[in-house]
């Protein structure tokens, strides 16, 4: 039997919605939080548990957020919300109020999480694990030149699926 290379086209919503649309990317409680926008990630099966993994910077005000506490919220939104996340992603929570600029809407999870009136899916997930990004991990030698040219590695948090939300 021969088999032959085809081009693999993710048509999974969620697939789609992480390597195609921007993501909000909350933690905190209606106390005190922050979001930011995100467009890496990444699903799958971990530990037998459905997962996402997502990746913070140190500097970024999220990192904190996403440090000292359990949970995070991962907020996808139609085309027509492009600018509101334009906005959080080139804007920061320690200098600006990203909520009260952009209009959006926190609501809380049955868990007292943070998510928007204005997404139209929502994953909320618990944190199962963490790590930060190491230099002499990489097998590709260009990727931390060209994506970490000051060496400030993203941390990655994987979270347990717990539950989602969209729209009716």
């Amino acid at each position: 039997m021969v088999f032959s290379e085809i081009d693999i086209e993710l048509t999974d919503v969620v697939f789609n919605r992480i390597g195609k649309q921007l993501m909000l990317i909350t933690a905190g409680n209606k106390e005190s939080f922050n979001t930011m926008t995100a467009s890496w990630g990444s699903m799958g099966v971990l530990w037998f548990k459905p997962v996402v993994t997502i990746f913070i910077r140190p500097v970024r005000h999220t990192f904190d957020f996403a440090n000292s506490n359990d949970f995070f919220t991962l907020c996808f939104f139609d085309e027509e919300h492009r600018n509101m996340l334009n906005y959080c992603g080139k804007n920061s929570g320690k200098e600006k109020d990203k909520i009260k600029e952009t209009g959006l809407i926190p609501i809380e999870t049955e868990r007292g999480n943070i998510y928007y009136e204005q997404a139209s899916l929502i994953i909320e997930c618990k944190k199962l694990y963490s790590d930060d990004i190491k230099s002499l991990n990489f097998m590709d030698s260009d990727i931390p030149n060209k994506i970490y040219p000051t060496k400030d590695f993203h941390r990655f948090y994987i979270g347990e699926v717990i539950s989602c939300l969209t729209k009716k």
